[in-house]
């Protein structure tokens, strides 16, 4: 291989090889799979968010050791033992809540009513409380599995501490240590046990679309879903960076129930951040990860900044559909409106397929124009051309503008396919290495046979390999 080969190029010997990029499409089909849902319910600072990240295996949850960090119903997918399913963190449950807690404990509540099984978890070290017993009396209601989890057992002295929320009457305490990872995986083994194969009815599974809310901090987000959602779903503040976690919300627009997740603004670089702001960065992009379509918010009354075009430059990277929504449009006059113009012909030309919506979060002004471009968005998203029709297209297109020439030799396109999609990506197999600027050429040329409009489209070449001389 040479240093020309980029990102997920290859090389292929036998016409044999043609055949199987296609299989790559039909997994992407396991994304549709409902998954079940574990709830982690609990009272504050007992280590719920400890224990999400040590069942992910992947720091995630927002930890302190300050109480109260989680606030609002938080979803990860997990796996283990080649089984997927959805962890749901949750803000600490407390029965006499009042205020901002009262709002974390309905929260938590609603988490037990749609989960498939829910994880307690009781501080061993402190043993069970007057709010432990409420929860329990809260649960058995509640119909669902219900795992008691006794965390903070770090040692063997503890564990005669935790013997004793047999008491509580939700069978026998699985004794963990969620900071040292002590006993979890044989507690992942009982969660496997509890959860069924796919979500009982009504809970929803991975039903509704998932839409990641990013940009810069301050730029509007939580405003904007307040104003689809027609409810204080998200603290809003002229502060810049009130969201910490990403929310989840699910809101009803255009006759389609749609998932958003409103994010923690990304900073100009990970490494200025400290603390919650810095793990809440990484929830971010996990969460654009666990997204199907971005919602990229940029203030369209100031000048395009760095930070803009870094957040745009991880959607792009993440292979996500996207549509930039310029917001602050009712502040912005004539003057402004020309100069925007000439800042995205020259600032966003790594996206110039991104569907583009101007609204007002604050007035509500052309948001429901949201909906049929996230659906354009994700409907290019999802496309799959025919192995037939992709190849008669581009035999057309290479006989009329051939690739440039290499090492005296010109290259033939021997053979393509569309390997997958979310997003759509071709594979080409080649006789020999294609430039980039002839990629971008046929990039352009597909979008204008095909659409595409929202999505990102990758192509990667296949060369044959060079067989020895004899």
């Amino acid at each position: 291989m040479t240093e020309d080969v980029l990102a997920g190029d290859g090389v292929w010997s036998d016409e044999s090889e043609w055949e199987i990029t296609d299989l790559e499409g039909d997994l992407e089909a396991g994304e549709h799979i409902a998954m079940p849902t574990l709830a982690v319910v609990g009272r504050p600072n007992v280590g719920k968010s400890t224990l999400v990240n040590r069942i992910l295996g992947r720091r995630e949850a927002v930890v302190e050791d300050v109480p109260g960090v989680t606030r609002d119903r938080v979803s990860y997918e997990a796996n283990w033992s080649g089984r997927r399913f959805l962890v749901q963190d949750t803000g600490g449950w407390e029965p006499d809540a009042k205020g901002l807690q009262q709002s974390v404990a309905r929260q938590a509540e609603l988490a037990m009513n749609t989960a498939d099984a829910i994880l307690l978890v009781v501080d061993a070290t402190v043993g069970a409380t007057a709010t432990d017993e409420a929860a329990v009396k809260v649960l058995r209601r509640s119909k669902t599995p219900v795992i008691l989890v006794a965390n903070k057992v770090d040692d063997q002295r503890v564990e005669a501490d935790a013997a004793t929320l047999w008491s509580l009457g939700l069978g026998e305490p699985r004794m963990v240590s969620a900071a040292h990872g002590r006993g979890t995986g044989d507690l992942l083994d009982d969660i496997l046990e509890a959860l069924p194969e796919t979500p009982r009815e009504g809970t929803g599974g991975t039903g509704p679309r998932r839409v990641a809310l990013v940009g810069k901090p301050n730029v509007g987000k939580s405003s904007l879903l307040n104003k689809l959602s027609g409810d204080e779903r998200s603290v809003v503040h002229d502060v810049a960076g009130t969201t910490v976690d990403p929310v989840d919300t699910l809101v009803e627009l255009g006759d389609k129930i749609w998932k958003f997740v409103d994010t923690a603004g990304l900073r100009r670089k990970v490494s200025t951040a400290s603390g919650t702001e810095f793990y809440a960065s990484l929830r971010t992009k996990a969460a654009l990860e666990a997204s199907e379509v971005a919602i990229m918010l940029i203030d369209a009354s100031q000048p395009i900044t760095e930070q803009d075009l870094r957040v745009i430059s991880l959607v792009a990277d993440s292979g996500r559909a996207l549509v930039l929504a310029f917001n602050k449009w009712d502040l912005v006059d004539e003057d402004r409106r020309l100069q925007l113009e000439k800042e995205i012909d020259r600032e966003l030309v790594r996206v110039p397929w991104a569907q583009r919506v101007n609204i007002s979060a604050h007035t509500g002004r052309a948001v429901q124009k949201l909906v049929p471009a996230m659906e354009t968005a994700l409907e290019s998203w999802d496309k799959r051309i025919s192995t037939g029709k992709l190849n008669n297209w581009l035999k057309e297109v290479v006989a009329a503008t051939p690739p440039p020439m290499r090492g005296g030799r010109l290259p033939r396109v021997m053979f393509a396919t569309q390997a997958t999609t979310r997003p759509p990506t071709f594979v080409l197999f080649t006789t020999g290495f294609l430039e980039a600027g002839y990629r971008r050429f046929l990039e352009r040329k597909l979008r204008e046979e095909f659409g595409f409009d929202g999505s990102p489209v990758r192509i990667s070449v296949r060369v044959r390999e060079k067989r020895p001389r004899k």
